[in-house]
């Protein structure tokens, strides 16, 4: 994992069960967000600028009629 990646504050959707499988973690950083698989922590994450991120999860909404 890369070192910038460990300072970041991961977090889960509320919607995640607390098992804690199948789930995707993300951190908010100032100029990206940044995606991982919590069940592959030596997967390094990938990060998303913020603009894009938004864009996604408005589709994502709309998607799911939330």
């Amino acid at each position: 994992m890369s070192s910038g990646a460990t300072e970041l504050a991961w977090f889960k959707s509320s919607y995640s069960g607390s098992e804690g499988d199948s789930c995707v973690e993300i951190a908010i950083a100032e100029q990206a967000v940044h995606v991982r698989d919590s069940k592959d922590l030596d997967r390094p994450p990938f990060a998303v600028g913020r603009e894009d991120w938004s864009s996604f999860v408005r589709f994502v909404s709309g998607a799911l009629g939330a």
